[in-house]
């Protein structure tokens, strides 16, 4: 059985290892029956800067990680925006 302690360093872990990200805070936890699902925010360099090759500047990006019950991924995505943030609720 997993903790949440366990979850949240999975999840640094993996999108260290799988984006380009300078920084990964993780924002969110929740556990539904045999599913965890985690937020994260995530500092990386702006793609577009980077393509014209002008000097990098850092932007905020927030992921959704999902894993099961053994913490083996079962999938991730960036989202466009997180609503929990600046004190709104979803």
């Amino acid at each position: 059985m997993s903790n949440i302690i366990d979850v949240k360093k999975t999840v640094v872990k993996f999108l260290k290892e799988n984006i380009n990200c300078y920084d990964v805070t993780v924002i969110k936890i929740e556990k539904v029956t045999d599913t965890w699902t985690s937020i994260a925010e995530v500092y990386e360099d702006d793609s577009f800067l980077k393509s014209m090759n002008l000097p990098p500047k850092q932007v905020r990006l927030f992921y959704m990680v999902k894993m099961d019950e053994s913490l083996d991924i079962t999938s991730f995505e960036r989202l466009n925006s997180f609503e929990g943030m600046d004190g709104t609720s979803s």
